[in-house]
């Protein structure tokens, strides 16, 4: 049965959640149709363009993604901190993004408002704009409908493009949050759609290596800065708001290294001297390619720690998160 979302994301145990869109039956997001041989890969664009302009607009930044022929992840880490610092002016210039205004609110800018209960109900919707646009629902449904519209008006027909509704993943410590961000990055390289991560286009890590982002529709008329990807911060986490605690660099040698173990399709080691973010990590070679090939098939709904994973059933209303047996002898 269908969980609640409020059951699968808990802001309380952490920012970092892992989101997955499949689409329905034989649907195309990207990619060739081997029976119609119509090519979809134009739709790449569309979609890494729609997340860095909808991730511009909500409290949400992005720390890796993968666009692949029939669906896409996403690495989120939400930040109600950013939300909750901006002006009600601010909230509603984002809003306004995405939705017409609200009559109310319209006339509470103007201040035409006729009673103090028009400005009660307006200053209401406000607030719940500001709550909606640091919320993981809000963002999928925007990105989403967005790209379904857009697919089935070049398709010609209608009906759905997108499997019921997404799914997430809490990412409970950093292991998780870097083996969710690794499986993530190498997706391509698993497809055997690339056969290194410099060449792994319409993936976060591309970007990174090739500092070099997408445009963003629509960016002349924004009015505010479009975001990057996530940053690591290293060794600056200690007094830095935000951003993944290690170096870009150890990540980056460590995904080309696992890159070209998954490509070779053997049995290999990771030579950890030349990885330090292993021992930083505390996972060996084996578990870490383990981690790299199957995390999104191994772990579901929440993955960390046995004790985070029971602090977060208790937050979510759980009696328990499946998955312990798993993930008791990586995630110590």
């Amino acid at each position: 049965m269908t969980q609640a979302r409020s059951k699968q994301v808990s802001l309380e145990d952490t920012r970092y959640y892992h989101l997955i869109s499949r689409c329905v039956r034989r649907a195309y997001l990207c990619g060739e149709d081997s029976h119609t041989n119509q090519s979809f890969e134009h739709r790449r664009q569309w979609m890494v363009d729609r997340i860095r302009f909808l991730t511009s607009v909500f409290a949400i930044d992005v720390a890796a993604y993968a666009v692949m022929s029939n669906h896409y992840h996403l690495v989120v880490y939400v930040d109600e901190n950013e939300a909750l610092a901006w002006s009600d002016e601010e909230v509603c210039q984002r809003w306004q993004q995405l939705y017409h205004n609200h009559p109310l609110v319209e006339r509470l800018q103007k201040g035409t408002s006729s009673c103090q209960a028009e400005i009660d109900t307006a200053q209401e919707i406000i607030k719940q704009w500001r709550s909606r646009l640091s919320d993981l629902s809000w963002l999928m449904r925007n990105l989403n409908e967005y790209i379904a519209r857009k697919a089935n008006n070049e398709d010609n027909c209608k009906g759905r493009f997108w499997e019921g509704r997404f799914k997430s993943q809490a990412l409970l410590d950093e292991k998780a949050v870097l083996a969710c961000m690794a499986y993530v990055d190498l997706n391509p390289i698993r497809a055997k759609m690339a056969d290194t991560v410099q060449t792994a286009q319409y993936t976060s890590i591309f970007e990174r290596i090739h500092d070099k982002a997408s445009d963003v529709d629509n960016k002349e008329t924004l009015p505010f800065t479009a975001k990057p990807l996530l940053g690591f911060i290293g060794n600056e986490h200690k007094s830095s708001a935000k951003g993944i605690a290690f170096s870009l660099l150890d990540y980056l040698t460590l995904i080309e290294e696992t890159g070209k173990i998954i490509r070779e399709d053997k049995r290999g080691k990771i030579n950890e001297k030349f990885c330090p973010l292993l021992t930083a990590l505390g996972i060996d070679s084996d578990d870490w390619l383990m981690l790299a090939e199957h995390f999104g098939k191994k772990y579901h709904q929440a993955v960390g720690s046995l004790a985070e994973l029971n602090t977060f059933a208790a937050h979510t209303g759980r009696r328990w998160v499946g998955g312990h047996r798993q993930q008791a002898l990586i995630f110590h």
